[in-house]
């Protein structure tokens, strides 16, 4: 007889939302999964940043527009104070600069509201194996509302200098929405090539994952919005 192997651990998440249905229905739609366990809920950011400190989730899925802490703040707390808690950034809004700001505080990744219980899942599990579940297009259009601010209020990347040529245009084409294999398409190279110049990348910029990485170079003036809403086709997978 053969053995099935050991039960992976279900996925601990914490729901953080201001509106008590929409915590409850997020609850229902997970908890009959046997992948996840709903440990909580939290009406607001502080609620959630209380709530995390004690029940250690994998997962928090962070509603941005909440009362008395707003999501991007909560998420700065959270990977600031718990580390191995990932937030899963939650908005109304498909163009909402308040993701881009949870992004940069430490979000792994941002999903609609209007996303379908599959979506929600699948970005759930993303963003708890240490992945950022942003689909490139949908951060381009984010950053978009972001960088209409000056450029002089805006951060400038550090480790700019440090990149190599052909590593700057791994980081454009990453910024204007095409995947890795994107990438390897327009620079002819190998997708490992690719994956090696992102890792570097990665190191060089002082950034976490491919959404922060993206904000660098719009930061930077690598890019800019009007490239970006031009730039080249893809199906916009991370």
């Amino acid at each position: 007889m053969t053995g099935t192997g050991p039960t992976p651990p279900r996925i601990r998440v914490l729901i953080a939302d201001d509106q008590p249905l929409v915590r409850r229905g997020l609850s229902l739609i997970l908890s009959p999964d046997p992948s996840f366990e709903v440990v909580g809920e939290a009406e607001n950011g502080a609620r959630a940043v209380t709530l995390a400190r004690r029940l250690l989730p994998d997962v928090v899925v962070m509603d941005i527009r909440m009362p008395v802490l707003d999501g991007v703040d909560a998420t700065a707390e959270l990977a600031a104070t718990v580390p191995g808690c990932r937030v899963l950034a939650l908005s109304t809004f498909d163009l909402d600069e308040y993701v881009v700001g949870a992004l940069r505080a430490g979000a792994y990744g941002f999903l609609p509201k209007d996303s379908s219980p599959e979506e929600l899942g699948a970005a759930i599990r993303t963003v708890h194996a240490g992945e950022a579940a942003v689909a490139p297009r949908l951060l381009t259009r984010l950053i978009s509302t972001y960088v209409r601010t000056p450029r002089d209020a805006r951060p400038t990347p550090t480790g700019l200098g440090d990149l190599t040529p052909r590593e700057v245009a791994v980081w454009r084409l990453m910024a204007t929405g095409l995947d890795n294999a994107g990438i390897a398409l327009d620079l002819d190279i190998s997708l490992s090539t690719v994956k090696n110049h992102i890792t570097s990348i990665f190191d060089k910029l002082a950034v976490r994952d491919r959404a922060q990485a993206v904000i660098a170079a719009y930061e930077s003036g690598l890019v800019t919005a009007r490239a970006a809403a031009g730039g080249p086709p893809g199906d916009g997978r991370v």
